[in-house]
């Protein structure tokens, strides 16, 4: 019989679960109390013990004192006048044995009973106690040494322990037992309290559980405690934001489904109108406008999707304004001279500096020049278009502005101009765009702290679409 082994995967343990909190917060409490406790029932027993052999021991030297005074001075010798029941008398006691021995000073017995050896005191001292084990007994004894004119003897007092040790017993007993009641009491107290505590934290627990994963709306519980508000709070701030972010991705991809649907729609058409014609000179016609709609398209998704990034997390940094003003403005140099318009800068004589986000900066000035080229011209007019990037320094902000001699937009269209897919009678007119450039522009203004605004042009005609941002600004010496 042979043995195969046996190929499989052994299934890794499965994770010790983690402790509740309010277990935790149990034995953080409770373990420390424990030991306190302990700690000071081992204080009060040495105390109570040290205080209990002091009076104990005062009570046996009391007798030994007693007994002394009965010895007297006799014809040359020392005699003991008490009798056995007079000494039974003044050594009685109703729980201790106690026995005591008259000692002449050269140790022979005068009076008492045949003890066990104890210990005598020290030359400077009166008296002494010692403990002694004398036929399996725990005893306490005391040697008293008198030297009085003529009287020289000492005084032995041995007696049973049976008292003190019930004593001590009877206060550890008393004492820690009460104490332990009152620790036992306390967790009782401190489990119902931390229970009732922990309540709401449980209710927010199963609210979280049974909400469905698209439901987004606050979470409304009761907060009994200040950390409970905010732990509400944080996780309601996060459901808005999350709340904030599928809208805003459902809105992309509404946008995305709506405005595209027209290009590619007419791009598909002039496909397909070409392609019933024989005449080359229409295949020129329609590619040449199924071009422009994919150019139409291609600018239409940059704007998407630079509305969907707008609050994309970025770094700050120092941006040499008059540096990203020149370079702009050369980038729609041909673009302009294509469209007959004369594009120009002001105020790039001073170097300005200022600590913002260069994307967003370059963002909204591509964005403004696009709309002043789209839209900055008088159709069939004479005079020839004119955009001018200004940059000027005002106290400490620096205003940022796109000026252009075209129609202009009357007040009561300004603000409706700044949502998303509104056109002005000129966009419509001409179908470019898709109304999202000032749209953009306002929400980068608002992720700089900055202030858009539309005014007249400096002559009282066209459009200025100025940008007031914050500083700190820093100017250097002209170049």
């Amino acid at each position: 019989m042979s043995l195969e082994p046996v190929h499989g995967s052994i299934a890794a343990p499965a994770p010790k679960p983690a402790p509740s909190l309010r277990s935790r917060l149990l034995r953080h409490v409770l373990i420390p109390l424990a030991l306190t406790w302990l700690v000071g029932t081992s204080v009060s027993v040495l105390v109570a013990t040290e205080f209990t052999r002091r009076a104990f021991d005062r009570s046996i030297l009391d007798d030994a004192y007693a007994v002394a005074a009965n010895v007297r001075q006799s014809t040359g010798d020392i005699a003991f006048t008490l009798t056995p029941r007079e000494t039974a008398s003044v050594l009685f006691d109703q729980v201790e044995t106690v026995q005591y021995a008259v000692l002449r000073s050269d140790g022979s017995l005068l009076a008492g009973d045949l003890l066990p050896p104890v210990l005598s005191p020290g030359e400077d001292d009166i008296y002494r106690f010692s403990d002694l084990t004398h036929q399996n007994q725990k005893l306490r004894a005391v040697r008293l040494r008198l030297d009085k004119p003529g009287e020289d003897f000492e005084v032995v007092i041995v007696a049973t322990t049976h008292g003190r040790q019930g004593m001590l017993r009877s206060l550890l007993l008393y004492s820690g037992s009460s104490q332990l009641l009152l620790l036992l009491a306390l967790a009782v107290w401190l489990r119902r309290s931390i229970t009732r505590d922990l309540q709401p934290l449980a209710a927010f627990q199963n609210a979280l559980d049974h909400r469905h994963a698209r439901d987004l709306a606050p979470v409304q519980i009761a907060t009994s405690t200040r950390d409970m508000q905010r732990m509400s709070a944080a996780v309601n701030d996060l459901l808005a934001r999350v709340a904030q972010g599928i809208r805003a991705q459902r809105e992309f991809a509404g946008n995305i489904a709506h405005e595209l649907r027209t290009p590619l729609a007419g791009i598909r058409a002039q496909a397909s109108y070409g392609l019933a014609q024989k005449d080359a000179q229409a295949w020129r016609e329609q590619l040449t406008g199924i071009v422009r709609s994919e150019a139409r398209a291609s600018h239409l998704v940059d704007q998407l999707l630079a509305l969907a990034l707008a609050d994309e997390a970025m770094a700050p940094q120092w941006v040499q304004l008059d540096e990203l003003v020149q370079e702009t403005v050369l980038r729609f140099l041909p673009r302009a001279d294509a469209a007959g318009v004369d594009l120009g800068a002001r105020g790039l004589e001073m170097p300005l500096a200022l600590r913002s986000y260069p994307v967003l900066l370059e963002g909204i000035l591509d964005n403004l020049i696009d709309n002043a080229l789209r839209y900055g011209r008088v159709q069939g007019s004479a005079t020839k278009a004119q955009i001018t990037v200004e940059l000027r320094q005002e106290g400490e902000c620096i205003a940022l502005s796109v000026i252009d001699n075209g129609p202009g937009i009357a007040a009561s269209q300004q603000a409706q101009l700044m949502e998303r897919g509104a056109q002005g009678l000129d966009g419509n007119r001409l179908g470019q765009g898709a109304g999202l450039g000032l749209s953009i522009v306002a929400r980068y203004a608002q992720l700089l702290d900055a202030q858009l605004h539309m005014e007249p042009g400096p002559d009282g005609s066209g459009l200025a679409m100025v940008l007031l941002l914050p500083g700190p600004v820093q100017a250097k010496a002209g170049r």
